[in-house]
């Protein structure tokens, strides 16, 4: 007697008579005679009794087949061969389809799922075939029922499900200092300890990128003024040793001499050792500014992930009152300023300015100079962006404006908006620490089933009643994605937890990685408040207080039950504000489908990212600023300010200070800054204009606007899916 059945993905379930009665009964449907009940159920019983207890859903068939030619009913053997026939060629058709749309680098959904990754090239095209044909194994042997059913039924998104079996995290701050210091293995070769700025920068980009092989998601240095800064001062050093061998004199006692920084001047009428020390300084801030460049383009040429993608990276700077650490910054800025190439902006690394009262924001600062450079170089090449140091919820108790080691206690973030901080196992602080996996709902799927409640005290009841079981699920499943993350090896991160993750250095090779990784953040993102928000009340959290207090209550909720499933599960859950890329489109596509078009929820090609203003509602800098400011200090899993401004911000360079201006006030946690950048793809020119449609360099039709997708810059729109660019067309200035 039959008692399981394996399917043919290789799932063995138990066996279920009533799929055979259906099937014959399909078939009969479909001839003249139609049903005979008798004989369906003497043609099931017999297979149920005479076949063995475990056989293939293709064995079971044959079986059907067979007992169905031997019955006076041949007609319906043979429909149910042709229905077979059929599903089998629909089944490959499926999938043969998705395969062609890849070979034939069509830009769809699937294909333009990521931006920053180019799948036209062969190793693009190899990764989505991978991706796409793991999900489904995911989705029937990773994932447990009602996790599945949430998912199909659009509520969540699981976001990097296709690296799910792989193990991996997603992101991490860099140590880099104990790189740089001591070298490391990544399992292929080793690296020296740097002695000279060029190593440092070079190992700093090796670092990155051998770690993109190792995650799913981004990397980042949260501390690169610091971390490189005695690097120069030994670079300097070097430069006197060689001018002592060409004077056959001692500098010895130059070489710990105080700087207060790294300027260059010409050496016309200066004498001995003044002489000696400006050339050896000019000398140092050249080799640091060549440095800064090669940086630069290597984080925007070598790939990764099998040769398909740049490294999603990211740099916070800001906060080193060191000469040295000054002139990190300083020729940094400068290098991007020039851009790469041909004067070409650069798309990685995201760079981070730390804003910090008494350090980098005031006049007054030690570090307002640079500050004012960062503002120049972001109003051309739209980075960096800015992370408020000074926001409540990013303050620690242990920093001091005169301890050398006080980046320990400063917040770093992912170019992308990923923030980790707190940790309830271990110390409190960004470095060696990452997101480990995140998810994101979709409250406007939940919203759109509680609209036809008449009595909005009741609409809203449902609508918390709803958000609540979507979001145990949500935990549960971040939690399961853990316990399945945490049996990985340490030997299959072999520079992760080698060196990068808090803690790692207490792991042998074949340990899991389970006591490390538990200081990670698993994040409950959501997307499309401002569409929830109308299907709740009418109007979202901009035009209407009510709806901006409705907002912050939904998110608190939120934010409030995150923290008892800390408790319950003893992880380091968050709150993301999601930066949804492909999901803006996905989410709303499917709802569309099964509600139709609703006015202001579900008209559009996209949903609004988290909780912001939605792109197309024209409001001030400062109103769009108030209204958003009181989710960051909610969502500490990552969060971003945007504000689009109007024509050539290169030559006001004030428009983004005022920015951060706004970040000061309101207390929010990041911003960034969106502003016109038109680009030739054929000869690298750039300009502001509000339309250009011919190069009036070399007279190209291939002009490209460059601008942010989802926290970081596309070399090119022509990546981007559907979806972002109807909301790109929709994005109105903020005066």
């Amino acid at each position: 007697m039959i008692q399981t059945v394996v399917k043919r993905d290789g799932r063995i379930v138990g066996f279920n008579e009533e799929k055979i009665m259906a099937a014959i009964r399909k078939a009969m449907l479909h001839t003249e005679k139609g049903e005979d009940p008798s004989l369906i159920r003497r043609i099931t019983d017999y297979i149920a009794c005479q076949g063995r207890e475990q056989m293939t859903v293709e064995e079971i068939q044959d079986m059907v087949e067979l007992e169905l030619m031997k019955s006076p009913r041949k007609e319906v053997a043979k429909k149910y061969i042709s229905y077979r026939d059929q599903r089998s060629i629909a089944r490959k058709a499926k999938t043969r389809d998705m395969f062609l749309e890849i070979i034939e680098t069509k830009s769809n959904d699937i294909t333009r799922e990521n931006a920053n990754m180019n799948t036209d090239t062969p190793a693009g095209m190899m990764m989505k075939f991978a991706s796409e044909t793991t999900k489904p194994f995911v989705n029937d042997y990773l994932l447990t029922p009602e996790i599945k059913e949430i998912v199909r039924r659009n509520y969540l998104h699981i976001h990097d499900n296709d690296y799910y079996p792989t193990k991996s995290l997603t992101c991490v701050q860099h140590p880099l200092d104990k790189i740089l210091q001591n070298g490391f293995n990544a399992g292929h070769g080793a690296s020296r300890p740097a002695k000279r700025i060029e190593t440092a920068g070079m190992i700093g980009c090796i670092s990155l990128e051998t770690a993109q092989n190792e995650m799913h998601g981004g990397q980042s240095i949260p501390a690169f003024d610091f971390y490189l800064a005695p690097f120069v001062r030994r670079s300097f050093i070097e430069e006197l040793k060689i001018m002592e061998q060409i004077n056959g004199e001692n500098y010895a006692h130059l070489y710990d001499i105080h700087l207060d920084d790294y300027l260059m001047h010409e050496l016309n009428g200066l004498q001995a050792d003044e002489r000696v020390l400006q050339h050896a300084v000019n000398r140092t801030v050249i080799r640091v500014h060549q440095s800064m460049e090669a940086f630069i383009h290597n984080m925007n040429t070598i790939h990764s992930r099998g040769g398909n993608q740049v490294v999603f990276s990211s740099i916070n700077y800001g906060t080193d009152t060191s000469a040295e650490g000054r002139c990190v910054m300083r020729e940094l800025l400068n290098s991007t300023y020039q851009g790469v190439g041909n004067g070409v902006t650069a798309i990685f690394p995201i760079q981070i300015w730390k804003k910090k009262r008494g350090v980098s924001y005031l006049p007054e600062d030690r570090n307002y100079d640079l500050y004012q450079l960062a503002c120049k170089v972001s109003a051309r090449r739209f980075f960096p962006n800015f992370l408020n140091l000074d926001a409540t919820y990013n303050l620690h108790e242990e920093w001091n404006a005169d301890d050398p080691l006080r980046f320990n206690y400063e917040v770093a973030t992912m170019g992308c908006r990923t923030r980790v901080f707190e940790n309830r196992f271990g110390k409190k602080t960004s470095i060696g620490r990452g997101n480990l996996s995140f998810s994101t709902l979709n409250l406007v799927r939940i919203a759109i089933e509680c609209m036809s409640i008449a009595n909005e005290q009741e609409r809203i009841s449902s609508f918390f009643h709803k958000l609540d079981e979507i979001l145990e699920l949500a935990a549960l499943q971040l939690h399961n994605r853990f316990e399945f993350q945490k049996t990985a090896l340490a030997k299959q991160f072999p520079l992760l937890m080698s060196v990068l993750w808090e803690g790692c250095e207490t792991l042998h090779p074949d340990d899991t990685i389970e006591n490390v990784i538990n200081q990670g953040t698993l994040a409950i993102g959501f997307i499309g408040l401002a569409e929830a928000l109308i299907a709740l009340t009418g109007k979202h959290h901009a035009e209407d207080e009510n709806a901006q207090q409705l907002g912050l209550k939904i998110v608190t909720h939120m934010r409030d039950r995150i923290t008892e499933f800390c408790e319950q599960y003893a992880h380091n859950y968050s709150v993301l504000a999601t930066p949804a890329e492909g999901l803006a489109g996905k989410f709303t596509r499917r709802d569309k489908e099964t509600f139709g078009i609703i006015e202001g929820v579900t008209d559009k090609e996209y949903y609004t990212n988290s909780n912001h203003v939605p792109v197309y509602y024209s409001c001030s800098a400062h109103h769009k600023a108030r209204i958003e400011a009181p989710y960051h200090e909610l969502t500490r899993g990552g969060h971003i300010f945007y504000v689009e401004i109007d024509g050539d911000a290169t030559h006001n360079p004030a428009s983004i200070m005022t920015v951060v201006d706004l970040m000061d006030k309101y207390n929010m946690g990041y911003a960034s800054v969106n502003h016109n950048r038109n680009r030739c793809m054929d000869c690298g020119y750039e300009n502001a204009a509000a339309q250009l449609t011919e190069c009036p360099q070399c007279g190209s039709q291939h002009i490209d606007r460059l601008q942010r997708i989802t926290g970081y810059l596309v070399g090119t729109t022509d990546r981007w899916n559907k979806a972002k660019l109807a909301e790109l067309n929709d994005r109105v200035i903020h005066e």
